[in-house]
């Protein structure tokens, strides 16, 4: 039982960590590696200075709900985690984590939403920027896909767990 806490909590920082880096990194989308676009700027690398140039992401409706559903996945997540740390401590033998799971589960539900509506809406979202066929999908996208299963598969362990001590 103790492993299997162990799994399931390092499990839930893994995928907590990875909302976070998929949420605020620059590479949703990215154009032959000097130039990126993630939910919040367009950055394009600048080869005299070294460094990158980054100015805001002109707004759409898509784009303000992709943001939106990965902050609210990350706040479910982060409640989740903190619920579940609450409910270890407090919870009489025999409990179930049953809100943590919940959380987790909406948590992973809305990654999902915002992945889906990103891939199918990039037109949109990346319109004033160069031509997409340029370009493909960075790490930051992919890592919000790797989330969703695993949000979701930590939600339903922590729905079955049950506290032994």
């Amino acid at each position: 039982m103790a492993y299997l806490l162990m799994f399931v909590t390092l499990l839930h920082l893994i995928t907590l960590a990875m909302l976070l880096i998929a949420t605020m990194e620059k590479s949703w989308w990215i154009w032959d590696g000097m130039e990126n676009s993630d939910l919040w700027y367009n950055c394009r690398f600048d080869n005299d200075t070294g460094t990158w140039l980054c100015a805001s992401t002109k707004e759409s409706e898509w784009l303000q709900s992709v943001q939106v559903l990965m902050v609210l996945s990350v706040v479910f997540s982060s409640v989740s985690f903190m619920v579940f740390l609450g409910q270890l401590f407090t919870m009489s033998k025999g409990g179930l984590f049953y809100f943590t799971g919940f959380c987790q589960i909406f948590s992973g539900l809305t990654a999902f939403a915002a992945a889906l509506i990103y891939t199918l809406h990039n037109k949109e979202i990346l319109q004033d920027s160069r031509e997409l066929s340029a370009g493909h999908f960075g790490y930051c996208f992919i890592l919000a896909w790797v989330c969703v299963p695993l949000l979701l598969c930590s939600g339903v362990i922590y729905i079955h767990l049950r506290k032994k001590e």
